[in-house]
């Protein structure tokens, strides 16, 4: 599996994040990359795959967030640009970067 895309939910709240993390797991072929918590309670969860699985498991996992807790936002980067790929592993936590 090639994993060119990045998928991100973003949630208020840690149970709704794990919610989330499950259903994208569940969804579609991807990996975690890795979570990241915010002041204010915000954390983001965030997964590669394919473009297509991405897509797959970000609709999956926004929509499990939403039933338990506050979805702040979602997202899928189809192909992040090399630059952008130093931002992904500079913030990564709970997993060693890709």
């Amino acid at each position: 599996m090639e994993e060119n895309a990045l998928g991100m939910i973003e949630t208020l709240g840690l149970v709704g994040a794990i919610e989330a993390t499950d259903a994208m797991l569940k969804a579609a072929e991807v990996v975690l990359v890795g979570y990241e918590l915010s002041t204010g309670g915000l954390v983001v969860t965030k997964v590669r795959g394919t473009t297509a699985a991405c897509l797959s498991a970000v609709d999956a996992g926004a929509s499990a967030a939403s039933k338990v807790g506050q979805l702040v936002s979602s997202h899928v980067i189809p192909n992040p640009h090399s630059d952008t790929e130093k931002i992904i592993k500079s913030v990564t936590r709970g997993k060693k970067p890709l």
